[in-house]
């Protein structure tokens, strides 16, 4: 697992967002039905078993809108959790708390959910030596994040964006002319690590002669990747991509190759079932 992927500002900018966004310019119900000195106390449940994430942002959305409040955090990112568990407790001002819980618990469901999935796919892998990636297939804005909840279901990040790495798809190679020239012209313009997507196996050939660095094989059977493989001998990394599903992933990773990614981690991945409850 990496480390949490926001500083104390950007957990601000967030927090800000999220409430802009729900709060807008106030709570109307909690602000007509709660007295405005009641307290609360409260315990946030796990009401499926799952990889939790997203503990860091719990005490600070709460704060935010009650910074005296009592916040309790019971467990830390990437804890495998059963149906029940208590991940946290928190007592404060009434209104202020329930105004919060809505982004709490999303943000906390959605990385949470990413990171279950995720897990799921880390163990359909497992004796074998393919390691998982994540992908770019993220909600805009919340692409550190879901990265950051990937790597607590033990998934490795893959490039952050497209200003970290160079990665050579079908439309590149289309615009470009051929797989030769895309490589050609990345190396031109002084880069040393070019992943180049294949579809064919003669695209293989042709990426490793012009120089590719790394080859992602995407969309192909595992009787394909194993031809694949043995045309690439070792001599540079290998991703398979495309289309890969719970189903699917030990087949591949039973291939031989080095790295896995899948998209749906981060792009598709259901919420789990967490809970804010009453605590007399």
């Amino acid at each position: 697992m990496t480390t949490f992927p926001l500083d104390t500002a950007q957990i601000d900018a967030f927090i800000d967002a999220a409430f802009a966004e729900d709060i807008g310019t106030g709570d109307v119900t909690a602000n007509s039905v709660i007295p405005a000195a009641a307290t609360l106390r409260a315990t946030i449940n796990a009401r499926e078993n799952m990889v939790v994430s997203g503990i860091p942002l719990i005490e600070p959305i709460f704060r935010n809108l009650d910074p005296s409040a009592e916040v309790e955090l019971l467990v830390q990112d990437g804890d495998h959790l059963t149906a029940g568990d208590t991940i946290a407790t928190i007592s404060g001002e009434a209104r202020a708390l329930l105004s919060a819980e809505r982004t709490a618990l999303n943000i906390l469901q959605h990385l949470s959910g990413i990171a279950t999935l995720t897990q799921r796919y880390v163990a359909a892998i497992e004796g074998t030596d393919a390691k998982l990636l994540d992908t770019r297939k993220t909600i805009p804005g919340l692409r550190q994040l879901g990265k950051y909840a990937a790597t607590c279901g033990g998934a490795h990040n893959h490039r952050m964006g497209l200003f970290d790495a160079v990665m050579i798809k079908d439309n590149h190679i289309a615009v470009a002319g051929s797989v030769t020239k895309a490589v050609m012209d990345a190396l031109s313009a002084g880069h040393t690590k070019i992943q180049v997507e294949c579809d064919t196996l003669g695209q293989v050939s042709e990426a490793i002669k012009a120089g590719a660095t790394s080859l992602l094989l995407d969309n192909m059977l595992p009787e394909v990747l194993k031809q694949a493989l043995a045309i690439v001998d070792g001599r540079i990394p290998c991703e398979a991509s495309g289309g890969v599903t719970l189903d699917t992933i030990r087949a591949i990773a039973e291939t031989g190759v080095d790295y896995i990614s899948v998209g749906r981690l981060t792009q598709s991945a259901p919420a789990v079932d967490v809970g804010l409850d009453y605590a007399p």
